[in-house]
């Protein structure tokens, strides 16, 4: 059943009335097909209204809502032949991030992303998502390996940020991620990146200084959590919704500075309410990318890369 979300009590209402008229429809002598009808009808019209005029903070919900797709329903859903590769070689695995070799549409891809689990023991298993300083190296090893083998490199970014304990700063967890980006940059091979819930921080920007950045419609990327800067600014996380739209961390803001290259629509109500549609749509998207890039030369790629973001913020 689906979890709604503060702002969204009005479809929650309907929705239980619906259920309710659906558990009496089984009295022969009742007959309220109309009025489920009715109320699905003023249901989906209002969940099209909510959600055509979200605020920055009610996307950063959306964007957290544990029933969004992750890494794995995106590599169950959109690539085959999926052998993951473990480990930095150095110290550990971190399960915040994933990655491995993959076909995708006819391609051979390195497919990388970060994965928050779906349930207590997974969310454990993977530290929602934030990674350590071993989970940056795993990634640079598989870009590496992709570029060695002419692979473009596919990676899916959701992350509230990197894991910011004591152990990750012991081990070097900037440096780690200062690299990570750098070797985005340097790749010579096709790279997509895909922001499909949140995009938080260094921890993000880590897996995506890609050639195409590609965001969904409700995920949010920004260098600070809205209650991270509130608490800096105003000194209480209560102004995070304030902070959300200052930072202009929502996909249409983010497009329109220029520091995405496009959005990629999602099913109304959000993609956890119909994960195979979004994951096809980021499929096609991820496509139609890969196609233009496709044939490039290596110089073209990085010379591109680099252009792109270096000309981030300038007038």
């Amino acid at each position: 059943m689906t979890a709604f979300l503060d702002f969204e009590k009005q479809v929650a209402a309907l929705d239980r009335q619906i259920a309710e008229l659906r558990e009496m429809g089984d009295d022969p002598t009742l007959n309220i097909d109309n009025d489920i009808a009715r109320l699905e009808d003023k249901s989906s019209k209002l969940l099209r209204e909510i959600y055509a005029k979200l605020t920055p903070w009610q996307k950063t919900q959306v964007a957290r809502h544990p029933d969004r797709p992750h890494f794995k329903h995106y590599v169950a859903g959109l690539f085959d032949d999926w052998m993951p590769l473990a480990g930095d070689r150095n110290f550990a695995d971190d399960q915040a991030i994933l990655g491995g070799l993959a076909h995708f549409r006819g391609r051979r891809v390195m497919v990388i992303g970060h994965e928050k689990g779906d349930d207590i023991p997974s969310r454990m298993k993977h530290n929602f998502g934030m990674a350590k300083p071993e989970g940056y190296r795993k990634a640079i090893r598989l870009m590496q390996l992709a570029d060695r083998f002419g692979l473009p490199v596919v990676t899916l970014v959701d992350t509230s940020g990197a894991f910011p304990g004591i152990q990750a700063e012991e081990r070097g967890q900037a440096e780690a991620i200062a690299r990570s980006t750098e070797q985005c940059l340097a790749l010579g091979v096709p790279m997509i990146a895909a922001v499909v819930g949140e995009g938080g921080s260094g921890g993000a920007i880590a897996l995506a200084a890609a050639n195409r950045v590609l965001m969904f419609e409700h995920a949010v990327y920004s260098v600070i959590s809205p209650e991270g800067c509130a608490s800096i600014l105003w000194r209480t996380s209560d102004k995070a919704a304030d902070a959300a739209t200052a930072m202009k961390m929502s996909a249409q803001d983010l497009l329109a500075l220029k520091v995405i290259d496009r959005i990629v629509p999602e099913p109304i109500g959000g993609a956890h309410r119909a994960p195979e549609a979004a994951i096809a749509a980021l499929g096609d998207a991820i496509a139609q990318e890969l196609d233009a890039l496709s044939g490039l030369p290596r110089e073209t790629l990085l010379t591109t890369r680099e252009e792109k973001f270096l000309a981030m913020g300038r007038a």
